[in-house]
């Protein structure tokens, strides 16, 4: 196996702490499209497809704290993703104080939806990234 030079600095994982680790990745991973893969160590990877795995994690030790997870997705998938929060009775929202339910927004000429996972963290959906100054 040969090892891959890296030349640019690039996320390869996270950890996402949870209370139930399953059930996180498990959820994430339905409404996203994806496979949650085989334990590894403590964690419960669910891979992205580009480099990048979500490693979830069982705190239940203390209170998960909520943070926020953007993740860029083809626009020919979006509607299938919102489909899927419908059908597990999540609200989904056009923004991510969550004040206009059941909407999706259209920054930077694309479609987005933020919505919270078991444990409360702020996930959203975009098919556009951020245009940054």
């Amino acid at each position: 196996m040969t090892q891959q030079h890296i030349t640019t600095v690039q996320l390869n994982h996270t950890a996402i702490y949870a209370t139930d680790k399953r059930t996180s990745a498990e959820f994430i991973a339905e409404i996203l499209g994806l496979e949650v893969g085989a334990p590894f160590g403590p964690f419960l990877p669910v891979d992205l497809g580009n480099g990048v795995t979500l490693d979830y994690l069982d705190k239940r030790d203390e209170p998960v704290q909520s943070q926020h997870y953007a993740f860029l997705v083809p626009d020919e998938r979006f509607d299938d993703m919102i489909a899927r929060l419908e059908a597990a009775r999540v609200t989904y929202y056009a923004d991510p104080h969550h004040t206009e339910p059941g909407k999706t927004n259209n920054l930077f000429g694309g479609r987005g939806a933020y919505f919270e996972d078991p444990d409360g963290h702020n996930m959203e959906i975009l098919t556009r990234p951020y245009i940054r100054p």
